[in-house]
């Protein structure tokens, strides 16, 4: 049985999410509320919220858990192309938290396979920008002839990064903000992305399943460490483009 949580309710322990067996694997627990509070316990504990429009607030810790490690990240021969050309390139920038909520915005209304809708709804939107407004939430944004063209946004707590949701409205676009995104977290000694459930994409970057017994030890372990500085642009891509794979 899932539990509801009340307003004051803390999370149980992540070992009582829903196991393989069950329609929800990871399905930890169901509350009516999103609050800013709520999110930053959740994710500091390796939870994460992920329901539809009409539903309510379910919380996931799925096992295993999907996440990329910024060593391993995978740079394919043409985005290594794109990403020399982005360098060389005035008309390309990498924006950092210019726009949080537009960024939330556009991963909203960018189709997913075999899904249908979205959970990027305007309440999420406001709970997440609550958290920007805090330091806690960050956006990195592909920008092409002064137009925002693609992006990401997730939650940063220490030398921790979990990855919410990214945008492309133009080819490799939302690959040059996690590129960008994973030279800046190298510079500072972060191991890892959150990346939640596994997809084919993230696979192919470099993505890998592990233990949730493991990824929650890294998360306890990370999130109380100082908090690294948020401002960098597309020269970070250098360290991206100069690195073997």
């Amino acid at each position: 049985m899932v539990p509801w949580l009340g307003p004051d309710d803390p999370f149980p322990p992540v070992e009582r999410a829903l196991g393989a067996a069950s329609g929800a694997p990871g399905l930890l627990a169901a509350s009516a509320d999103l609050l800013p509070s709520r999110l930053i316990d959740a994710y500091r504990r390796g939870i994460f919220p992920w329901y539809s429009d009409g539903q309510p607030v379910l919380w996931w810790s799925p096992d295993p858990r999907m996440i990329l490690r910024t060593g391993e990240f995978k740079v394919s021969p043409s985005l290594r192309k794109t990403l020399k050309r982005v360098l060389r390139d005035d008309t390309w920038e990498i924006r950092v938290d210019h726009d949080f909520a537009s960024v939330m915005r556009a991963c909203a209304l960018t189709p997913r396979h075999g899904q249908r809708g979205t959970w990027i709804t305007a309440d999420v939107v406001e709970a997440y920008t609550s958290l920007h407004r805090t330091g806690d939430a960050h956006s990195i944004e592909t920008w092409h002839e002064g137009r925002r063209v693609g992006g990401l946004y997730g939650v940063s707590f220490g030398r921790m990064f979990f990855g919410e949701s990214m945008f492309a409205e133009v080819t490799d676009a939302s690959k040059i903000a996690l590129s960008a995104l994973v030279a800046h977290l190298r510079r500072h000694e972060i191991e890892m992305i959150d990346c939640q459930q596994n997809t084919s994409h993230l696979a192919s970057l470099g993505g890998r399943e592990i233990a949730r017994k493991a990824f929650v030890a890294h998360v306890r372990a990370s999130v109380d460490a100082p908090s690294i500085p948020w401002r960098f642009d597309k020269t970070v891509l250098t360290d991206v483009v100069t690195r073997a794979t």
